[in-house]
């Protein structure tokens, strides 16, 4: 973790267009400001005296009055106690983003080099740099670039191509003629190139397709822990670059996933779906195989996608529909049990009414 002062934090988010402006208030004539330093960044509920925190949220506005952090991150208009000194910016997210970046810096990994303990087969070509864990195994003809981190516990198959500066994280597993760009990050458990769901009824049987397809993920993906990326049965199985996969996340056979998407955790995509570019599927979303979603679409949690989305819709639901309708039927669910209780007291009403009507015309006829 960095030391640093308030000045030099506010230069660094200056520096990246966050326009910061660090402000403090009156408490019992002290001016609460100055050129404080601050060790580390911490939640509103947790954070101590030297510490950074934020507020995105409105909603956690009573927790901000309570915290106990020397600095809070806050958009520019974002009301404020006394008492508290604040650094006002555009993007408050954006800004503890940088903040953590500068301050705690990323992972540190263990520095093995080239494990005596590794598996490493003669054929394979490992750049300059590489850090290479003890039970790691590296197959026959695989590449791997300069300054890749492999933990212990990973397999990787032959063939491989492995781009710079990735980072394979425990028990990965990269079958074989897989590729991944560079600065690729894979979490622990999951897998690469695993044969997809390919199966050919014959009779009451499934007969097994071989899938001589490949994976292909590309530059800046990083992938979450117990992710599963089918090989296609022909072709490719892409995620294109710079798109983020969360936890337990299965793209299928020969699905074709564009540059910059954001896949929260429990997603499945089918086989030979194509999904556009910054496309956002929030937890447990499902998508139907061999559909489209269009560029800039997005679907809420637990969304199960049936049809094509078209670029920039917003949808949610089962099947999915568009954002707005999927709120008001919502809304009107609520309802229904009121409805129904409404519907049987007409229903009571309107049987009395015959019956009080049979009654008199059975009198007229005596």
């Amino acid at each position: 973790m960095l030391r640093m002062k308030l000045s030099e934090l506010c230069k660094v988010l200056a520096d990246n267009g966050l326009e910061p402006k660090l402000e403090g208030d009156v408490v019992e004539g002290d001016v609460v400001e100055g050129d404080v330093e601050v060790t580390a960044v911490n939640t509103l509920e947790l954070a101590q005296t030297g510490e950074v925190s934020f507020l995105a949220n409105p909603k956690y506005l009573p927790v901000m009055e309570k915290t106990k952090a020397s600095v809070v991150i806050v958009a520019r208009d974002a009301p404020v106690g006394k008492g508290l000194r604040v650094i006002r910016c555009s993007d408050p997210y954006a800004a503890v983003a940088v903040a953590v970046i500068t301050i705690h810096g990323h992972r540190k990994h263990p520095q093995w080099g080239i494990s005596e303990k590794a598996a490493i087969h003669p054929s394979a070509k490992i750049g300059s740099g590489a850090n290479i864990a003890g039970s790691a195994t590296i197959a026959a003809d695989v590449e791997i670039g300069e300054n890749c981190t492999i933990y212990p516990g990973c397999y990787v198959a032959d063939r491989t191509r492995i781009g710079h500066d990735c980072v394979l994280y425990p028990n990965v597993v990269i079958y074989d003629d897989s590729r991944l760009g560079n600065r690729v990050i894979i979490h622990a458990g999951s897998t690469i190139g695993q044969d997809g769901l390919g199966y050919a009824p014959v009779g009451d049987k499934w007969l097994k397709i071989p899938q001589v397809g490949r994976a292909v993920i590309g530059d800046d993906v990083e992938i979450g822990a117990n992710c599963a990326v089918d090989r296609a049965t022909l072709g490719l199985t892409e995620v294109g670059s710079g798109s983020k996969l969360g936890n337990a996340v299965v793209i299928g056979h020969g699905a074709k996933v564009g540059p910059d998407c954001m896949f929260v955790g429990l997603i499945g995509v089918g086989g030979s779906a194509v999904i556009g570019k910054h496309v956002t599927l929030a937890g447990q979303v499902g998508v139907v195989g061999h559909l489209t979603v269009g560029d800039g679409a997005s679907a809420g949690a637990q969304t199960c996608i049936m049809g094509d989305v078209a670029p920039g819709t917003k949808v949610l639901g089962t099947p999915a529909i568009a954002l707005e309708q999927a709120r008001r039927t919502a809304v009107s669910l609520v309802k229904v049990p009121e409805i129904l209780k409404r519907l049987k007291k007409l229903e009571k009403r309107v049987a009395d009414l015959n019956q009080e009507l049979t009654g008199k015309g059975a009198s007229r006829d005596s």
